[in-house]
């Protein structure tokens, strides 16, 4: 198993191999130092939650016992009378939380009813694993491998508020294009113009050194880095591409990475958004992602480049709003139903959590580019 070093110095294990124990691994955290083992889940929206133990309270039973909590606390899943649930940390998930300054081993999570001791179906993890399984069950292909490009914005300074009677936010970046002319004791220009952001080397991208941070992070924590760069929008837009990998496991690593990003981040005095679109006039974060189906070892590919323009004319198109596309998928969604890789239960609470959350809560509020275009109307 690989080593890696926690902030306080003491080294743990930073993977657990697929022989490894649980006891094993208890064991072994104890001896090398370890002070507090955390556990991370992830909830309806798609966030990291987490709680930690001391290291005195944690033992192998933990992983086949589970451990207890409100589930009524997180967002979109348990009523306050069905509010019981466990966290099943998975041991091959193990690895050296970075960040802290106490030693402290982290697992990620799948969610358990107590009672009937299945999947929680609002686990997002439980949905990818049902997914593999069906892939597999229709014979179409043995593996779904998944190849993220994300990317994210790194900002100086990002200020935002909603209330009754007013409503802002001010984005800065010593990088951004509006401050080309801005009094900085001294200005010292290169600064990306708007969509011109695409490979430049430094110091036009001030942020080389800290991008290289972020990927040594992610490879001490388990994750393959293919390349890094700057990516096309002025102030701080950046690219981290990882290797391809199945479904969980890209699930997992995902979350590990925007956890390293704003974490890593948020060590330099600076901020890290994924958000998809916080610059007016300029390239949103995107996250495309490579899909390939493999069965007996080969990749069952048809480029979308190669079709015809007959065939690329019977390609649907995505909605063109959040509202749109819940309402596609309220319309169409027996697809994911199949192989109970979703359930309709999943798919309701989904669609009310977007309209109640999101749209509703976007609609109801004015926008501050209404005020110029209507305040002063006659």
């Amino acid at each position: 198993m690989a080593k890696a070093k926690s902030k306080g110095g003491a080294k743990a294990k930073s993977k657990a191999s697929g022989g490894s124990s649980a006891r094993s691994v208890v064991s072994s955290a104890k001896q090398q130092g370890v002070q507090f083992v955390d556990f991370k889940f992830v909830d309806f929206p798609g966030t990291w939650q987490h709680f930690s133990l001391p290291i005195g309270e944690f033992d192998a039973d933990m992983f086949t016992d589970g451990l207890g909590f409100d589930g009524s606390s997180i967002r979109g899943w348990k009523a306050i009378n069905e509010s019981d649930m466990l966290v099943m940390p998975q041991l091959e998930t193990a690895f050296m939380d970075p960040f802290t300054a106490v030693p402290t081993l982290s697992f990620v999570c799948d969610i358990i009813d107590p009672i009937t001791r299945e999947d929680y179906s609002r686990d997002p993890r439980a949905v990818a694993r049902r997914a593999e399984s069906y892939l597999k069950s229709t014979g179409v292909a043995d593996t779904a491998f998944f190849g993220p490009e994300a990317e994210f914005f790194v900002f100086d300074d990002i200020r935002y508020d909603q209330n009754a009677n007013s409503g802002c936010y001010v984005i800065d970046s010593v990088e951004g294009a509006w401050n080309s002319g801005a009094e900085e004791d001294p200005n010292l220009g290169y600064k990306p113009p708007h969509k011109g952001g695409y490979f430049p080397v430094p110091p036009h991208d001030s942020l080389q050194d800290l991008r290289s941070e972020m990927v040594t992070t992610m490879m001490e924590a388990d994750i393959e880095v293919e390349v890094h760069h700057h990516e096309v929008g002025t102030a701080g837009q950046c690219e981290i591409d990882i290797k391809y990998c199945p479904m969980l496991i890209c699930g997992d690593r995902m979350m590990k990475y925007k956890y390293i990003v704003k974490n890593t981040a948020f060590k330099h005095g600076k901020t890290a958004t994924f958000m998809p679109k916080p610059i007016f006039g300029d390239n949103g974060t995107g996250m495309h992602t490579h899909q390939s189906l493999w069965k007996g070892g080969k990749p069952l590919d048809k480029n979308i480049y190669d079709l015809s323009p007959e065939e690329l004319g019977a390609v649907p198109l995505t909605p063109g709003s959040l509202e749109e596309a819940m309402d596609a998928l309220e319309a169409d969604h027996d697809f994911l139903l199949k192989g109970d890789v979703f359930s309709q239960d999943l798919v309701d609470s989904w669609i009310d959590y977007k309209r109640t959350e999101e749209i509703d809560a976007l609609r109801l509020r004015p926008h501050p580019y209404e005020f110029a275009l209507y305040y002063d109307m006659v």
